[in-house]
């Protein structure tokens, strides 16, 4: 099936999101069923942000070559190229899997922590797929269409003010008529933009409902993840070229990301060092 990326992106200007219908093969879903397997069953969430009956798997880029291949996907990043600038990271990269008896996340947007006032363009973009169907029942995204564009204030007005970006439960505001579940199939991934108000629902049935999520910035942010520390560089050093860019090992021009006025690829080659080591033993 061909990708119209003209008619994705016009629904991400309009609506804040769209959907990818085939985003994952069914190879890649049981791939990735299986590489999430041994890492889940131990730790749930810390708070009700993350949830109490959420287990969340993280630094998910190096835990198997599905992943790797999913965050450098074509068609992702040839609609993420009309969004942000040449050399956008990956920002953060994780499961999540909502069990049975979770309640909905408070509704937030996820590059809510830039400070920039809005309305503004979109600093980062996120992509959730489905490994499991998203249903009503099971905990789908439920995004509010349009939202995007708010205005710092129209936003508070729904929500209420919250000074750590988190967002709120917003059911004593009337929230819910506004949200819409992401109702799809295993495979599917919707995309939208960081700007865009939303949250994982609750989980109202007898299973428990599997995805991931990657989510991309712009060259000058700070991410969410620090992958120079999360992924062994070793694990960097194999992974692919735009992978490598993907995860900071790039120069947004002039010279952002130098390493002692390197290029941070330097750092990937066998048996280096950084230059306050060798440079300390000429001293």
């Amino acid at each position: 099936m061909s990708f119209d990326v003209e008619a994705h992106e016009a629904r991400l200007r309009r609506d804040g999101y769209t959907v990818i219908a085939d985003f994952l093969s069914a190879e890649q879903i049981g791939a990735a069923r299986a590489a999430l397997t041994p890492h889940l069953g131990a730790h749930l969430g810390r708070n009700p942000f993350e949830g109490h009956e959420t287990e969340r798997v993280y630094t998910l880029v190096a835990r198997g070559k599905v992943f790797e291949d999913v965050t450098e996907e074509p068609r992702l990043l040839s609609l993420l190229d009309r969004f942000l600038q040449p050399g956008y990271l990956l920002t953060a990269s994780q499961a999540i899997c909502i069990y049975p008896g979770e309640k909905a996340q408070a509704v937030h947007f996820d590059d809510g922590f830039y400070r920039q006032p809005r309305p503004r363009p979109a600093i980062s973009l996120s992509v959730i797929c489905a490994i499991d169907a998203f249903t009503a029942q099971n905990g789908a995204t439920d995004v509010i269409s349009g939202s995007h564009t708010w205005s710092g204030a129209e936003v508070d007005s729904l929500l209420g003010s919250n000074a750590d970006g988190v967002g709120s439960t917003g059911t004593e505001r009337g929230i819910e008529k506004h949200l819409r579940p992401m109702v799809m199939p295993a495979g599917a991934a919707i995309v939208f933009q960081g700007t865009l108000l939303h949250r994982g629902g609750a989980n109202r049935s007898d299973a428990p409902r599997l995805a991931f999520t990657n989510q991309y910035c712009e060259p000058w942010a700070r991410t969410q993840e620090n992958f120079y520390l999360g992924v062994p560089r070793a694990w960097a050093a194999r992974m692919s070229p735009r992978l490598q860019s993907l995860l900071g090992y790039n120069i947004w021009p002039p010279f952002m990301g130098q390493v002692t006025a390197s290029h941070p690829l330097k750092s990937l080659q066998p048996g280096w060092q950084p230059p306050v080591v060798t440079q300390a033993r000429d001293v």
